[in-house]
């Protein structure tokens, strides 16, 4: 995908659309010629990377360094950056900075959470020229609100509120949203009476595509097993074997050979 206007497309031909988190220059670079989409600079960086417990701690400088450090390394991929907490609701000049820091780094999108109190300010970032991708269900800048990582819009009254919510975002001029953490049949409901593009996590297999973690993708960390990530790969074991044998060549003498070494 080049432009955001390509969500629009493939939701209208059935193509499902791909996405994946990229933090770094080394995962962007791993990324940048692979059938993905679109990738996406998550405030998950803060638990990813940083080892946080939650995103709380993401601001605009770090998600602009991330954002810039994956643009570099993967400039034909469209980048969406997530907005950091509060950074909406701060008021539209606020967002406004925030947003075009994002951009400025290599972004050609923004993530937002939510849209009760703020849809005015998403409305105004995309009547600035700002691409925006909405962010409902499990919002992990809610967690304390929400109490903790788990399924959203389970009774009938709140998954009434997240039709609405999404036609919502539809209204402000969002592009896509993500639907997190919800009933794969609402899900499904939602997809189908939006005309943007919904990306899933956790929301069943007819949103119009998904996104996963690209470590958790990858079996990076074997501990973190939620019900809603498939590993396509143990890279886990691979590094650690990898990891074992480097150690076992230093102890035994091997490495370096001749062939390693100068002379």
């Amino acid at each position: 995908m080049k432009t955001i206007r390509e969500f629009a497309d493939a939701k209208a031909e059935g193509r499902k659309i791909v996405m994946v988190t990229a933090y770094d220059a080394w995962s962007a670079r791993l990324l940048a010629d692979s059938p993905v989409d679109c990738l996406l600079v998550g405030d998950s960086v803060m638990m990813t990377l940083y080892g946080e417990r939650d995103t709380l701690g993401a601001t605009t400088e770090i998600m602009a360094t991330h954002t810039r450090l994956v643009a570099r390394q993967a400039p034909e991929k469209l980048i969406v950056a997530d907005m950091p907490f509060l950074s909406v609701r701060k008021g539209t000049a606020y967002a406004l900075d925030c947003a075009a820091a994002l951009l400025r780094a290599g972004a050609h999108a923004v993530k937002a959470e939510g849209v009760r109190g703020h849809a005015d300010v998403l409305h105004h970032l995309v009547e600035s020229g700002i691409p925006v991708m909405g962010h409902l269900g499990l919002t992990p800048q809610s967690v304390n609100t929400l109490g903790g990582y788990k399924v959203q819009a389970r009774e009938a009254a709140e998954a009434a509120q997240l039709r609405t919510d999404a036609e919502a975002l539809e209204a402000a001029g969002c592009f896509s949203v993500v639907l997190e953490c919800v009933p794969a049949a609402l899900a499904k409901s939602v997809t189908e009476s939006l005309k943007m593009a919904t990306i899933g996590i956790g929301a069943g297999v007819d949103c119009d595509g998904q996104v996963l973690v690209f470590q958790d993708m990858l079996g990076m960390n074997p501990d973190f097993k939620p019900k809603f990530v498939r590993r396509f790969a143990n890279t886990d074991t691979v590094m650690k074997g990898g990891i074992a044998a480097y150690a076992e060549a230093v102890q035994k003498g091997t490495f370096p050979d001749v062939k390693e070494s100068f002379r």
